[in-house]
């Protein structure tokens, strides 16, 4: 036989061995799971490093698995409340508000996985799933629902602890969920229609955005008994739609949530506010918002706190026996990974217009 021909063989059985030995061990390192779209994914067996598409996922990673976060959707820098090996986090942009995923950021740092936020609602569903899958192989995408969804993120979080090998701070964290949300819910489904509150969103410096009881901005106000006054359609992914100051006057809100400082300064010294019944009774509230708003930017389960705080302000009568310091204190060191004062506690809830 010919040099060619051992040659040949030669490289077959090379080729041979390498299969056998390289296969197991690849096989060893990866598992198959299902995603919340039904999809089979396979991805390595341990995590240690994810990034999200949009903040409401990278949020829900941030209380459930923090260190597995290596970058984030927005700027922590600044915020208070967050400790400083989390300040550091990279902006790796995103899809939020219409902007469009970086791929070749995402790709350079090579997160073990990527995970994909579903909600119709943020303007954002699973059409094209496959083709950011697609863009972003080798590197599993992993899909989860109802990011948003105020209603029910007990899934969601369920989903991530199992993900990430965080189940009990998952189950954790869907224990106080679940007792503040049926707490409230119950409270509230006994108040008739017509002694509900007339709540205003105001957003922006000038107080003249909003957001619908349809849209997921506004969706804490109807779960904690509001009535949002805002008749307007839904904006798009933002948020934030325009109103003039006639449709504000001619709504007439009983309680005011203001999600802008600048507009809560303001708003009782504005001769174009005075004759509103919030105003003039002093029932406006600055929503609390380091390091994420509790009850929207993003409607995250970051909210989770803002049940307890939006169920004191619209009825406080009703909801003697909340003990927003205790529930505060308990949400940021166990689930924000910050070890909150006393002294920083009584801020927050000051700030916002509660008294202590």
């Amino acid at each position: 036989m010919n040099k060619q021909w051992y040659r040949g063989l030669f490289l077959v059985l090379l080729l041979s061995c390498a299969v056998v030995c390289v296969s197991p061990v690849f096989a060893d390192n990866t598992r198959t799971i299902t995603d919340m779209l039904g999809r089979s994914v396979t991805i390595p067996t341990e995590i240690h490093s994810v990034l999200g598409t949009a903040p409401p996922t990278s949020e829900a990673v941030y209380m459930i698995q923090p260190d597995d976060l290596i970058g984030i959707n927005f700027d922590l820098k600044n915020s208070s409340y967050v400790p400083d090996k989390y300040k550091s986090l990279p902006n790796v942009g995103g899809q939020q508000m219409g902007s469009k995923l970086n791929y070749e950021t995402f790709q350079s740092m090579k997160p073990d996985i990527i995970l994909y936020g579903y909600d119709p609602a943020m303007g954002n569903d699973f059409t094209d799933i496959d083709t950011i899958q697609t863009k972003m192989s080798p590197i599993p995408v992993v899909a989860c629902a109802d990011s948003t969804n105020a209603t029910n993120y007990g899934p969601e979080i369920k989903f991530l602890g199992t993900l990430l090998g965080a189940e009990d701070r998952a189950t954790s964290l869907n224990t106080f969920y679940d007792d503040l949300y049926k707490k409230v819910t119950t409270t509230v489904a006994s108040i008739p229609e017509d002694q509900k509150k007339k709540v205003y969103y105001a957003e922006g410096p000038d107080g003249l955005k909003t957001d619908p009881a349809s849209s997921p901005h506004g969706q804490l106000i109807t779960v904690c008994g509001g009535n949002n006054v805002a008749e307007v359609k839904q904006g798009s992914s933002g948020g934030m739609a325009p109103v003039s100051m006639e449709q504000v006057v001619s709504w007439n809100p009983d309680l005011i949530v203001a999600g802008d400082p600048k507009f809560y300064k303001s708003v009782m010294s504005d001769p174009n506010w005075k004759d509103i019944t919030a105003v003039k009774n002093k029932q406006v509230y600055l929503i609390p918002n380091q390091p994420f708003g509790w009850i929207d930017r993003p409607p995250g389960v970051n909210r989770i706190i803002g049940i307890p705080w939006l169920a004191k302000v619209l009825y406080p009568d009703k909801f003697t026996d909340i003990d927003l310091k205790s529930l505060i204190k308990e949400f940021y060191t166990k689930y924000m990974n910050y070890d909150i004062s006393d002294a920083e506690v009584n801020t927050i809830i000051t700030s916002s217009g509660l008294t202590t």
